[in-house]
């Protein structure tokens, strides 16, 4: 399992959701990375993050972790402005927005710079962000495996 500086979070709500969003904040993501498994009902994001707790608690070199962020009960999954057979283009993830509709169900947005954006229209509410070590080598958004997720 992880170490205890690692996180796991899961969002089953806006405010949850909020918490993930500024966690991800600026992470990189190669259109790769990004796995629509439409069978299962699932999303999942590889990404390398900047470790925000870290940064704020003084330390003195910014540190990134590889990460997954993962939705489920995913019924459609919409991109504007990303390209996705261009699977080296690497993009920045800005936030994440919930928007409810009728009651579990609604949409949430991930939010790219550029105007790049992934919209999940989903049954309810249920995100996780798992963090899977540190980037050590700096290696960007490069080799993430989202199926070990």
């Amino acid at each position: 399992m992880g170490t205890p500086d690692q996180l796991r979070l899961i969002a089953l709500d806006a405010d949850d959701l909020s918490v993930i969003s500024a966690h991800v904040q600026d992470a990189r993501v190669l259109a790769s990375d990004i796995v629509w498994r439409q069978d299962e009902k699932r999303l999942v994001v590889g990404l390398d993050r900047l470790d925000w707790e870290q940064t704020l608690s003084g330390g003195t070199t910014p540190r990134r972790m590889i990460a997954a962020l993962r939705f489920d009960r995913v019924l459609a999954c919409k991109s504007r402005n990303i390209d996705l057979n261009r699977p080296e283009a690497v993009l920045e993830l800005v936030g994440i927005e919930f928007h409810p509709r009728e009651a579990p169900g609604g949409s949430a947005l991930l939010l790219f710079s550029h105007g790049g954006a992934l919209r999940l229209d989903v049954e309810c509410l249920e995100c996780a962000l798992t963090d899977l070590g540190a980037d050590d080598l700096g290696t960007s958004a490069a080799g993430i495996a989202p199926s070990e997720v």
